[in-house]
């Protein structure tokens, strides 16, 4: 009896050890893979909890979501043969979930160390070689990133579809330190340099700024004198216009009152034309003869005519 119970709680013991080994789980962001006896199984799982034959198979958890490798210490030799190092290049990945089964077939699990790892020495090294130092370490070091990360896609477009390169991001490297210092030194001189043509640039600035001030003052002087002529001249333009138009009105009243009073001399005349007539004439006569204070009858008229109390003269035949 008591053989029976050790018997059962070893079968117990057994069958914990082969569900613990059976039952393994696969995170979000990863698919498994499975080997049996170092063969690649068709089977691909899927992120949770799933079973397999303990022992004889084995798994591994393969990430299609976007990761970044890390390829570090990175030598590079110039076309000067000067050997730098990069110290850190990272590669931001993706694998489509589709493509697991193909990768891990032609380039094992660990695909990345084949397609990117050893592609970024081969690529980086290509790329140094037919570079100087300077170059590289200045003149071109900003392409760097876009020039490894078109290789590499290039290259996995025809090897590895459904491996995509998302960006590259690399380091500056590593240079002999008498070089170096040799780059600080000049890195120093050329920022005097820019300092100097940046404060230059700033006094031509401010010069030039000083000059379209004094033009523009200029300017608004000169506009100014010439509003206040043009008004002046307008002004003396009123003038004569008013003078004008005064002579023309006198003139106008002049000639006006020398036609008035022609034509009043004139009618006059006319009257007067029409009025002395002979008996209007004699009229007058006896009319002024009526008027003197002394009358004389008989044949002789006296030698004298008294008009209003004065006397004159008449001679007679």
């Amino acid at each position: 009896m008591f053989d029976q119970g050790i018997i059962g709680i070893c079968f117990c013991i057994c069958l914990a050890i082969v569900f613990n080994f059976s039952l393994h789980r696969i995170e979000e962001g990863h698919v498994g893979v499975y080997f049996r006896g170092g063969a690649l199984l068709p089977q691909v799982s899927n992120p949770g909890f799933h079973m397999m034959i303990p022992l004889l198979t084995t798994y591994r958890s393969v990430q299609v979501t976007l990761q970044t490798d890390e390829v570090k210490n990175v030598p590079c030799g110039t076309s000067g043969g000067v050997m730098i190092y990069f110290d850190r290049i990272e590669v931001v990945n993706i694998l489509d979930a589709n493509s697991v089964y193909n990768m891990v077939r032609n380039f094992t699990a660990d695909y990345d160390q084949t397609l990117i790892f050893n592609k970024i020495h081969h690529e980086l090294n290509q790329f140094c070689s037919v570079h100087t130092l300077h170059e590289v370490y200045i003149d071109l070091f900003d392409q760097i990133d876009e020039n490894l990360k078109t290789a590499l896609q290039k290259d996995l477009n025809d090897l590895a579809p459904g491996l995509s390169i998302h960006a590259v991001r690399v380091t500056k490297p590593k240079i002999p330190e008498t070089i170096r210092k040799n780059y600080e030194l000049m890195e120093a001189e050329k920022t005097k340099l820019l300092i100097s043509t940046q404060h230059q640039k700033v006094v031509e600035k401010d010069a030039e700024t000083d000059r379209k001030k004094a033009v523009i003052e200029a300017e608004k002087e000169a506009q100014v004198a010439k509003i206040q002529y043009n008004q002046k001249i307008m002004e003396k333009e009123s003038q004569q216009q008013i003078a004008a138009i005064e002579d023309e009105m006198h003139l106008a009243r002049e000639k006006s009152r020398s036609e008035a009073e022609y034509y009043q001399t004139k009618m006059q005349a006319e009257a007067n034309k029409l009025l002395l007539t002979k008996e209007f004439l004699e009229l007058k006569k006896y009319e002024a003869l009526a008027q003197n204070t002394k009358v004389y009858y008989g044949q002789d008229i006296p030698k004298m005519f008294m008009y209003g109390g004065c006397s004159s003269n008449l001679s007679t035949n």
